[in-house]
């Protein structure tokens, strides 16, 4: 009995994940990964913000993976949500996002790590070892980035898009997919003119002379994006 016991308390704990992502062939390619580890298991899946917070409410995961571009609320609001409804959740963000652009963001909202898409496996798992060890996950460019800014050191934007809100690189974004200003306040639950206001601070931060200026731009933008 002894024996028994001892070994039963040798056992690693399993840890739960929920993993959040509007593609199902990445969420079940990311469930595959994870299956052939013995201390890791996928408790459940989500598409979208709200069935994720359904899910973690019922399912009470360690640890939940979450990706910037959800249908609906954004991942970074679901970071948001989960932090003040979950605090002692643990989130990771695995997403084909900008690092330079969206790791800062993800971090303010309540992430503990956040890791590109194109990453391997094996980095996609000692992320989620680190975050779940109470750890920060970031790539060294990102944690180099980091302990520059702590440090007083300048580096410079790597890209123009850095220094808009939290907001406007939602409005942005959304600008990029095509949407109008009406769809936008519709889906982001503001008014059209808060819009409006928004499109205007993100012309005059990034310098373009008018509406059409802005368009181009995120189209383009919203383009490379899907490329990377």
């Amino acid at each position: 009995m002894i024996l028994a016991g001892a070994n039963v308390a040798s056992q690693p704990r399993i840890r739960k994940i929920l993993i959040v992502d509007d593609h199902a062939v990445m969420r079940q390619g990311l469930a595959k990964l994870l299956s052939d580890e013995t201390d890791l298991q996928v408790c459940g899946e989500a598409e979208n913000a709200p069935d994720a917070l359904k899910a973690i409410g019922r399912l009470k995961p360690d640890l939940v993976i979450v990706d910037i571009s959800l249908t609906g609320r954004t991942g970074i609001e679901l970071i948001r949500d989960i932090r003040r409804d979950h605090p002692d959740v643990y989130v990771l963000v695995l997403s084909m996002h900008d690092e330079t652009i969206y790791s800062d963001r993800a971090l303010r909202a309540g992430a503990r790590g956040y890791i590109m898409k194109q990453e391997g496996g094996k980095v996609v798992v000692e992320a989620i070892r680190k975050v779940l060890a109470g750890q920060v996950y970031l790539s060294e460019k990102m944690t180099a980035k980091f302990f520059d800014r702590i440090s007083g050191g300048f580096r410079a934007a790597d890209s123009p898009l850095e220094i808009l809100s939290d907001r406007e690189m939602e409005v942005f974004q959304l600008i990029g997919d095509g949407l109008t200003t009406r769809q936008i306040a519709e889906q982001l639950c503001l008014s059209m003119k808060t819009v409006e206001v928004h499109r205007d601070h993100i012309k005059r931060k990034l310098s373009l002379k008018d509406g059409t200026a802005l368009v181009r731009y995120a189209i383009r933008w919203a383009e490379t994006e899907k490329i990377a």
